[in-house]
């Protein structure tokens, strides 16, 4: 059965780091795409990046680009977040999940209500000083 569990969160300050882990069973890391998602307050869930099998990424939010990053520990069978410069509209519940996809399919991402899969259990970030 897959599962995803994740851990880390809370209140950083503004331009701090904080990385999320998201340790998953059922499957290895490496064999599914595995994203990440947030959702902000009063704002839709969205997609904001994914690694496929392969180990290549996909940011899906532009505003991350070049501050948030995704990593794998295969012996860990963990998938990582490391976030930086952070921002207080990077405050949001932050969700990994995976479809169980060999690719990082687009539509899930750019419309997550579409999204058919399993779900780690949120993690709250706040950015705020």
């Amino acid at each position: 059965q897959v599962q995803l569990v994740q851990s880390g969160g809370g209140l950083v300050q503004p331009g701090g780091s904080m990385t999320l882990s998201c340790v998953a069973s059922g499957f290895p890391v490496t064999f599914y795409a595995i994203g990440w998602f947030r959702q902000a307050p009063g704002k839709e869930r969205e997609g904001i990046l994914c690694i496929s099998p392969s180990g290549s990424s996909t940011y899906y939010i532009d505003s991350v680009t070049g501050r948030f990053t995704m990593s794998r520990d295969k012996a860990k069978n963990t998938v990582y977040l490391q976030m930086n410069d952070l921002k207080p509209e990077d405050t949001a519940v932050y969700y990994c999940a995976t479809d169980q996809g060999i690719g990082c399919r687009d539509t899930y991402y750019t419309k997550p209500n579409f999204f058919a899969g399993s779900w780690g259990q949120g993690a709250q970030v706040t950015v705020s000083s």
